[in-house]
C-alpha cells in the first residue's frame, strides 16, 4: 500500500466519521459544553482512530486491531452509561453509532471504499430517520406486520415444499410458479399499501393517488370519485388523482409483464408509453391549473394485500386465468385470448398479465400476448372511467372519460404503427 492511496483511504475515514458526527451533533447542539458524550469532533476522530489503529494492525498483527476496538468499546460504552445515568436516557443508539464508526474508520483502510462510503451514508440516514421511522412504525398494525411474518414464513419455508412442475391435464397449473407469481403482486401492492398507511391523511392528492395506484387503482378511483362527489368544486383535482392511479397502473403492468418476459418489452413499451404518457400529461396539467382546490386530503381505504387470505384468492386466481388462457388459447386462438383479456380487464390485470407473460415462454405468440395485455389494459381504464361517473361527480366524470379515450385511443395507434 502506498503513501498516496493510504491517504486518501485515511481521508474517507475521517469523511465518514465527519457524515455521522455531523448528524449527532446537530441533534445535541442545544446541549452546553462538556454535557454531551459525543458529538461532531468525537466521531470524526473515532472514525480516524479505527483508521489508524488498522494502519497499525497491517503492520503488527489482526489481534491488535481487535484489542483497540474491544478498548475503545469499553470507555465510549463506559462514558455513555455515565451520560445516560445522569440524564435518564436509556437509549443505546449513541453507542452503536460510535462502534459503527470506528468499525468503519478501520473497514475504509482494509476494505473496498464504495462499501465503505455506502454504510457510513446509510449509517448517518438511519440515524437521522430516526422520528419519521418511529412516526412510521407508530401508523402499521401488528395485524399487518403478522400478515408479512406469515407470508414470509409461507414463502421461503413453503415455496420449496410445493411441486415444480404441471399438475393438471393441460400442462397450466404449476403450483410454485403459481405462488410465487402472487407473491410478486401482492409484494408490489403491499409497497403501495404501507405508503399509503405511512402517508396517511396528511398525503397531497397525487401521493396518496400514485402510492394507491401502486397497491389498487380501482380502489384508489372509487375513493377519489366519491370525494369528487362529496366536494363538485375539487372535482378537477380529485380526476387528476384518478389519472395518475391509472397511469401508474400501467407502468405497473409494463414493469411485470416485461420482468416475467423481456420480449415483451418493447412490444408493450410502445402502446402502454403512449396510454400512459397521455394519462400522465392530463393528469399533470390539471394538478399544476388546479392546485388551489381540494383542500381535504384523500384516506384510501385499501385492504392489506399481504393477508393470508387475499394472497390465497389472488393466487387461485391466477391458477383459474391460466387454465383459461391455455384451454382457450389451444382452441380458440388469438381472438379468444383477447376476448379473455378483455373480460378480465374489467375489474382487474395482474392475473391475466402474469398468465399471458409466463404463457409467451411456451407457445403463445409475442403479438398475441402483447395485443390481449393491451387491450386488457384499455378496458381496466375504461372501466375506470365508469366507476367515475357511478360513484362521483359528472365533471369528474367526463373529465376522466376525456382523457381516458385519448389514452386508450394513443395505445390504439401505437399498436397499430408497431404492428
Amino acid at each position: 500500500m502506498t503513501d498516496s492511496p493510504l491517504l486518501f483511504r485515511l481521508a474517507v475515514a475521517l469523511a465518514i466519521g465527519l457524515i455521522i458526527g455531523l448528524e449527532r451533533g446537530w441533534k445535541q447542539r442545544e446541549e452546553a459544553e462538556g454535557e454531551r458524550t459525543a458529538g461532531l469532533r468525537t466521531y470524526t476522530l473515532t472514525a480516524l482512530l479505527g483508521g489508524l489503529c488498522a494502519i497499525l494492525a497491517t503492520h503488527t498483527s489482526p489481534v491488535f486491531l481487535g484489542l483497540a476496538f474491544f478498548g475503545f468499546a469499553i470507555g465510549f460504552s463506559a462514558f455513555s452509561w455515565l451520560e445516560a445515568k445522569a440524564e435518564q436516557n436509556f437509549s443505546v443508539t449513541g453507542v452503536v453509532a460510535g462502534l459503527l464508526t470506528f468499525t468503519l474508520g478501520a473497514y475504509a483502510i482494509l476494505g473496498d471504499l464504495t462499501v465503505a462510503v455506502a454504510a457510513g451514508v446509510t449509517v448517518m440516514l438511519i440515524l437521522a430517520l430516526k422520528k419519521p421511522l418511529h412516526s412510521w412504525l407508530r401508523r402499521i398494525t401488528w395485524l399487518e406486520v403478522r400478515s408479512v411474518l406469515i407470508l414470509l414464513a409461507m414463502t421461503f419455508l413453503a415455496l420449496p415444499l410445493l411441486p415444480n412442475r404441471t399438475v393438471d391435464p393441460w400442462g397450466a397449473i404449476n403450483p410454485a410458479e403459481i405462488w410465487l407469481l402472487a407473491i410478486l403482486i401482492a409484494a408490489i401492492s403491499f409497497a403501495g399499501y404501507v405508503a399509503v398507511r405511512i402517508m396517511g391523511s396528511q398525503a397531497g392528492v397525487a401521493l396518496a393517488a400514485a402510492a394507491g395506484g401502486l397497491a389498487s387503482s380501482t380502489a384508489t378511483t372509487v375513493t377519489l370519485a366519491r370525494m369528487a362527489r362529496e366536494h363538485p368544486a375539487a372535482s378537477p383535482l380529485l380526476a387528476a388523482g384518478i389519472l395518475l392511479a391509472g397511469t401508474v397502473m400501467v407502468a405497473r403492468v409494463l414493469i411485470v409483464a416485461s420482468a416475467l418476459n423481456g420480449a415483451l418489452l418493447l412490444p408493450l413499451a410502445w402502446p402502454l408509453g403512449a396510454a400512459g404518457l397521455v394519462l400522465l400529461a392530463a393528469a399533470a396539467i390539471l394538478f399544476l391549473t388546479n392546485r388551489g382546490d381540494g383542500r381535504e386530503h384523500p384516506v384510501l381505504n385499501i385492504r392489506n394485500p399481504f393477508d393470508l387470505g387475499m394472497a390465497l384468492k389472488l393466487a387461485a386466481l391466477i391458477g383459474a386465468i391460466n387454465m383459461l388462457t391455455k384451454w382457450i388459447g389451444d382452441t380458440l386462438g388469438g381472438s379468444g385470448l383477447t376476448a379473455l383479456a378483455a373480460i378480465s380487464g374489467i375489474a382487474d390485470v395482474d392475473a391475466i398479465t402474469l398468465s399471458l407473460a409466463r404463457q409467451s415462454h411456451e407457445g403463445i405468440a409475442i403479438v398475441t400476448a402483447t395485443l390481449a395485455i393491451a387491450v386488457a389494459v384499455a378496458v381496466n381504464t375504461a372501466s375506470k372511467a365508469a366507476l367515475t361517473f357511478f360513484f362521483g361527480a359528472p365533471k369528474a366524470g367526463w373529465i376522466v372519460s376525456g382523457a381516458s379515450a385519448a389514452a386508450v385511443a394513443a395505445g390504439g395507434a401505437a399498436f397499430a404503427f408497431l404492428g
